[in-house]
């Protein structure tokens, strides 16, 4: 048969497909509706470039997004200012069935420390215009830095106002620590930790998520929020899971219900999936049999090392039979492990090499070991799923610590901000680090200034010097002297359009492990 332009568009009607056929999608008018409703978004800078990704879903909740079962052309820009009058690196991509019509094109050859815009082009449709500034060179000496740091989002829980204020702030990245999505069914009867009905704002699309079209209906319900595409707009992103992606305090191929773990292994594949296709991620992180890559090094110049770490694939299941407990015989087990040996090892060789003045630790659940009593409970209880339960892997990583006087470790998962000194022997020996834990951007709802009980928490663990209970985030301006992170909140996630105010200001003085709160 003779393949005409005819013929060819005949069989892609029918379903067939052809290597020609992107070219000859990207012709044609395919789109009832505007393609790039989940917006665009960069991530993984590096000195010389970053991905930029985009999903082509003209219909974000319906089946394949809307899209053809084709493969499709996109055509890309990065230019030197927002209105492209120079671009200085093009092309095009293939957004494929396979990964929901996403894209990630691994820009190159751009140069260092510098800011970049990006956009998408399909025929006459055009995505919006994305931010992103490449890091500077490894070793290069610079003034100063400063990124953001957020989590925790649940679409029930409140509007994503924060994000819109993060995309106001001029960083150069932002740490996500993880909750990106939440896996439940819409769940209004929700009471806040006041013990009172809790506003419920809006619902989340389908049931419990298990399989793959369930998860990318929920990512592209998120998506769709004009607040968080903001944020995604404004700055490059180094995106990292918790559990919530998958499901509640899941560990390596372990849920929280029983399920057989090579069943669970099949969600868990499908999650994976459905979370590369959303983020920023290079092809290093596509996932495969055994899991999905996403811990690893970002140095920034010679001032800051950002180690970002998986608390999840690699962990032990956690002890007591997780939940808030007492003391039980797992929290001191030597073999309990939360990033596995290999994982830990690559840590502590980069911490030895000594590479940056600062080592971030960006990872996803709380290091300080918070006795959590509010009450008469008769002994301290513990997070089962914090570093506070799994006392071997903590004290390890201390002792990694210990004597730097240079690491500061970045936390969500608490859904409050909290500043705290990382001390040995479950807090009461020396201090090797400070942590700052940053809010959630809706997760918990309005919340409060002070949550009940916490004047209790805050008696029972010296090492804790802060705690606020409002939605937001975090910025971190580090130099060479000394690290300062303030903590950004919101009086309300439940009415549209709240202010944003400063909670608290806290700087560690380079050499010390100190906190030192603003007056």
């Amino acid at each position: 048969m003779t393949i005409t332009r005819r013929t060819t568009l005949g069989m892609l009607a029918a379903g067939g497909g052809l290597l020609s056929a992107p070219a000859i999608l990207r012709a044609q008018q395919l789109f009832a509706s505007y393609p790039f409703r989940l917006g665009v978004a960069a991530g993984e800078p590096a000195p010389d470039g970053f991905v930029i990704w985009t999903r082509l879903a003209p219909d974000p909740l319906g089946e394949h997004g809307g899209m053809p079962m084709a493969p499709v052309s996109v055509d890309w820009e990065v230019g030197t200012d927002e209105r492209f009058t120079t671009i200085v690196a093009k092309g095009s991509a293939i957004a494929r069935p396979e990964l929901a019509h996403s894209v990630h094109v691994e820009v190159a050859g751009l140069l260092p420390d510098r800011p970049y815009w990006y956009r998408f082009v399909i025929g006459r449709e055009r995505s919006i215009t994305g931010r992103a500034r490449t890091l500077p060179l490894p070793g290069a000496s610079i003034a100063s830095v400063r990124f953001g740091v957020a989590g925790c989002q649940n679409y029930e829980d409140g509007l994503f106002t924060a994000y819109r204020h993060l995309a106001q702030e001029d960083l150069a990245f932002v740490f996500h620590y993880g909750d990106y999505i939440y896996e439940g069914r819409s769940s209004p009867g929700r009471v806040g930790y006041d013990g009172l009905p809790r506003r419920f704002v809006r619902a989340h699309e389908g049931q419990m998520l298990y399989d793959l079209a369930d998860y990318r209906r929920r990512y592209a319900q998120y998506k769709l929020d004009t607040d968080l595409q903001a944020a995604h707009a404004s700055a490059a992103w180094f995106p990292a899971f918790d559990d919530h992606e998958v499901e509640n305090n899941w560990t390596g191929t372990i849920d929280q219900n029983n399920t057989p773990p090579e069943i669970f292994a099949l969600r868990r594949a499908a999650a994976f999936q459905a979370y590369y296709e959303h983020m920023p991620f290079r092809s290093t992180s596509v996932p495969r049999a055994g899991g999905i890559a996403i811990h690893r090094r970002a140095p920034v110049g010679q001032l800051l090392d950002l180690h970002v770490l998986d608390t999840r694939q690699f962990r032990s299941d956690q002890p007591c039979g997780d939940g808030f407990k007492p003391y039980c015989k797992g929290w001191d087990d030597p073999q309990a492990q939360i990033l596995g040996a290999d994982q830990e090892k690559w840590l502590g060789s980069a911490l030895k090499a000594k590479r940056a003045r600062w080592n971030g630790i960006a990872q996803q659940i709380m290091m300080m070991p918070l006795d959590r009593r509010t009450g008469q409970e008769p002994e301290p209880i513990r997070n089962m799923d914090s570093w506070a339960a799994y006392n071997a892997p903590r004290e390890r990583l201390f002792a990694q610590f210990q004597g730097l006087g240079n690491v500061v470790v970045l936390t969500g998962d608490e859904h409050q901000n909290y500043a705290g000194e990382l001390r040995r022997e479950a807090g009461q020996g020396d201090a090797v680090a400070v942590e700052f834990v940053t809010t959630s951007i809706s997760s918990g709802g309005d919340g409060a200034d002070r949550r009940r009980g916490i004047e209790q928490i805050l008696r029972e663990n010296p090492f804790l010097k802060y705690t606020n209970d409002r939605r937001g985030y975090v910025t971190c301006t580090v130099t060479p002297e000394a690290w300062q992170t303030d903590m950004r909140v919101v009086e309300r996630v439940t009415l549209p359009d709240a202010p944003i105010k400063t909670a608290a200001t806290f700087t560690v003085p380079y050499g010390k492990p100190e906190l030192h709160a603003a007056s």
